[in-house]
């Protein structure tokens, strides 16, 4: 081997070290940012930090105490002079270990303190209250007259312009639901003749599995509010059966889980508990049409434990007219919902902001847009307020009134197929439309809620083979997170390959780094610029940025790094659909895609040639 020879071995050498250092280096990073995912609670380690705000609404006697899987109470019992209770009778709390102590107020930080920093305690916080969103109202709707020809026959049906606002006329001859179980975790649901409790009228018919009561214990989830059943309504009324009001998915079963009193309020510790409960007894989605501005770290693992059992949580955005979306909405794992009404606009006391992934009819009882001389509320048939022995027609207006349409749809999307969450809600955002005018990402997230393009897109990905997503490590935004570290990965080997051989240097593999990373981490922005989309996923970029740098030498392989980069990116997505799922037409489709990350490789040979 000659002097020459062996600088090249040499020189390839040392950088395909550095391409592996490079690679564990992007693994190391995705990896932990994974975890920080927008939607994440500010935390330190393991122990949750609440803020003034979250303490000031807490509980002041009692506090939840998570014990690690091999820990007993026995210890801290003796050790801090507390009684351990489980915070329900279930069976979930038992299994999980999630206990609640009463303690003196005064002494609740410092107990707090020492539990936090215990080897056989996991979380310890104080026990919260969540309730109904506020700001909802109520209006009452005329009596039913007899129904009509045609579909659905729901004579009050003409009222409920949500429907028709997210294309449930077209939506209905497409899907039913196919019995996918959809818990809902409120008030209660009247779903039953028992004791002062009366199963609805539009309710009969649909069928109810594994009720649970979060509240008092036992098996009976019966609604004394009023706003669990409307919830119902919305998610499965029953539809054309001649008599009230239509439903978005008429052949879904409801499990009836009650985490919130008469009086709309409930333990963060039941609500928890409900969402494992939900997932360990075969619910596919979840509604939640409740919250608080606070964090709770013992709602969002359960939030999360839901998520990776393969459950679809919704939950509503908020009511309080802020640019911050409550929690559990905010979780990892979520679906924020944000609330419209008949003119297609973001309501007046929907909550926005970031965290926002898609709008649904949420009404608005202080206007007559349609002119059908009734408030413009969402109109379902539920039980009178805090009067389970009676019932009625009523508009509620509120995001709790928007979830469950979306809870609706993602029943009908999982029964066609689609069972993943994360899958479930690319497809709603990747169906749902633009309004006509005022468009705002922060307000409307992906759009307003498309049933009939959902269920469509939900058919197209079956027939593709395309159902579900990897099982493993799927919460906290770690799939899209971990699916760029092994792009920049593969885009890292493929330079290294080069590199070694034509002796292109550092600036080269900094070039892959940009051109896989880059299109990456601004790819979701890029999605919502239709007028950027083909610069952006194609290899027009590639081709102008060497027509101007290509008369100067030492940027060739740096430019040549970018265009092998690009086509790491372009190939990724064009071998794995989930990740081009979000683009339109022709830039989701595979061939495009490779054809483009093929002349990305043909350029990057012209840039490199002596």
């Amino acid at each position: 081997m000659d002097e020459q020879q062996a600088k090249r071995s040499a020189f390839g050498g040392i950088l395909w070290f550095l391409v592996i250092v490079a690679i564990l280096v992007a693994w190391w990073y995705f990896r932990g940012r994974g975890a920080e995912d927008a939607k994440q609670v500010s935390h330190h380690a393991d122990k949750l930090v609440l803020d003034a705000e979250a303490m000031a609404a807490a509980d002041p006697d009692d506090i939840l105490i998570d014990l690690k899987d091999d820990a007993t109470p026995d210890a801290i019992e003796r050790d801090l002079g507390l009684r351990l209770v489980l915070v329900d009778d279930s069976g979930v709390a038992a299994a999980t270990k999630l206990y609640r102590a009463h303690v003196d107020p005064a002494k609740r930080d410092a107990i707090l303190a020492q539990l936090s920093e215990r080897d056989d305690v996991e979380i310890a916080e104080p026990d919260a209250e969540y309730a109904l969103l506020p700001g909802e109202s109520v209006a009452v709707q005329e009596s039913p007259a007899p129904g009509e020809p045609g579909f659905p026959n729901d004579p009050l049906y003409k009222h409920q312009w949500h429907l028709r606002q997210i294309g449930m006329p077209e939506a209905w001859k497409l899907a039913d639901g196919n019995g996918t179980i959809v818990a809902v975790l409120d008030t209660g649901v009247a779903y039953e003749d028992y004791k002062d409790f009366h199963l609805l009228p539009d309710l009969k018919g649909v069928t109810f599995v594994k009720p649970r009561d979060f509240v008092r214990g036992g098996t009976h989830a019966n609604d004394d509010h009023a706003h669990g059943s409307h919830v119902t309504g919305t998610i499965a009324q029953a539809t054309n059966n001649g008599i009230g009001v239509a439903g978005v998915a008429r052949n879904v079963r409801i499990m009836p889980l009650k985490v919130l009193s008469g009086s709309g309020s409930g333990s963060v510790a039941g609500i928890a508990d409900a969402i494992r409960y939900a997932a360990d007894n075969g619910a596919k989605v979840i509604n939640m049409g409740l919250g608080g501005a606070f964090p709770s770290k013992v709602l969002k693992k359960a939030v999360a434990y839901a998520h990776d059992k393969g459950v679809t949580v919704v939950c509503a955005a908020g009511n309080e007219s802020k640019g911050r979306v409550g929690y559990p909405a905010a979780y990892p794992g979520a679906i924020a919902v944000s609330a419209t009404q008949y003119d297609e606009t973001i309501t007046f006391y929907s909550n926005w902001g970031k965290d926002i992934d898609i709008a649904a009819p949420g009404g608005n009882t202080r206007v007559d847009q349609d002119g059908d001389q009734q408030p413009d509320g969402v109109l379902q048939n539920t039980i009178e307020v805090r009067n389970p022995k009676a019932d009625g027609y009523f508009a509620f207006m509120g995001t709790s009134m928007a979830s469950p349409h979306v809870a609706g749809v993602a029943a009908l999307v999982v029964g066609e197929g689609i069972t993943d969450p994360d899958k479930v809600e690319q497809v709603l955002k990747a169906s749902a439309r633009k309004p006509a005018k005022g468009y705002d990402v922060e307000k409307y997230g992906a759009g307003i809620l498309d049933a009939p393009a959902a269920i469509k897109k939900a058919r197209e990905l079956v027939a593709d083979g395309d159902v579900r997503m990897a099982a493993t490590d799927h919460h906290d935004g770690a799939p899209a997170r971990r699916g760029g570290a092994w792009l920049v990965a593969l885009g890292l080997l493929v330079a290294g390959a080069v590199a070694s051989r034509r002796r292109t240097g550092i600036a080269y593999l900094l070039g892959v780094a940009v051109g896989a990373g880059g299109l990456y981490l601004v790819s979701p922005v890029l999605a919502a610029l239709p007028l950027v989309n083909v610069i952006a996923f194609s290899a027009a970029l590639p081709v102008a940025m060497l027509a101007l740098g290509y008369g100067v030498e030492r940027l060739r392989a740096p430019l040549a790094g970018v265009a092998v980069g690009l086509a790491a990116q372009l190939a990724l997505l064009a071998v794995a659909p989930a990740a081009s799922m979000g683009l339109p037409g022709l830039l989701g489709n595979p061939v495009w895609l490779l054809g483009n990350a093929l002349a990305c490789v043909g350029i990057a040979r012209l840039a490199l040639r002596r």
